[in-house]
């Protein structure tokens, strides 16, 4: 049985025609903002299949370049977006592909700048949203929880280090998700928590051996 409420069937409120197209768009956009969280100087969208069939009459474009930017998916602005003094301050490019392997409403963020990542999404309905992959990792993120995001080398005792740190203030953890290629190779790790992170323990946490990118990512307003 789904969980979704009424709220929930309705959509967002949202500037756009459509919630998975439009208000899906823009989360995503904000997702991804999050997760990178460092100065890029370019960043390409690559939409799939009906995203980039209808998402420029959709406003996919906008809306994922908005989010991106930060703003929210109900901002009058999105409309305009490519006109605005944000816009103009950044390098972006929209690719438009099909790939029957891929979700109907997919994009890939390609970030070049401080750092190279690569972050690939999907908007599953009614401004739904999931991040299922980062670089080569495997991840489940969508932005209902205050999530912990780690890359690192994988080794013994990393996840009960990082849970036990998370544990001693009461945070009670929701879900957690692990991904790595290979034994002893780089790994991901997606711990979503019903409260919140101190800045001591996120520091602590960033401070493990052998951590590549720590990430503490706020869940998204609706």
């Amino acid at each position: 049985m789904s969980n979704s409420t009424v709220i929930d069937i309705i959509s967002p409120i949202m500037a756009g025609p459509s919630s998975s197209h439009t208000a899906g768009a823009v989360r995503l956009g904000l997702l991804a903002k999050n997760v990178y969280n460092t100065n890029f100087d370019k960043v390409v969208f690559k939409l799939y299949n009906s995203y980039a069939q209808t998402g420029k009459g959709h406003g996919t474009d906008k809306g994922l370049l908005a989010g991106l930017l930060g703003f929210g998916v109900a901002d009058k602005r999105i409309k305009n977006i490519f006109d605005t003094p944000e816009a103009k301050n950044i390098k972006y490019e929209f690719e438009f592909l099909e790939d029957f392997n891929r979700h109907p409403n997919a994009v890939d963020f390609i970030f070049d700048g401080e750092l190279h990542m690569e972050i690939s999404g999907n908007s599953v309905g009614a401004g739904e949203i999931e991040i299922v992959k980062i670089n080569d990792f495997q991840t489940k993120l969508d932005g209902k929880y205050n999530t912990l995001l780690l890359i690192y080398e994988d080794e013994p005792g990393v996840i009960s280090n990082v849970t036990g740190i998370i544990q001693e203030n009461q945070v009670n953890i929701a879900s957690l998700y692990c991904n790595r290629n290979s034994n002893g190779k780089d790994a991901t790790m997606t711990i979503c928590m019903d409260g919140e992170l101190s800045k001591d323990q996120l520091k602590r946490i960033s401070n493990l051996n052998d951590m590549y990118i720590v990430r503490y990512i706020k869940k998204l307003e609706n």
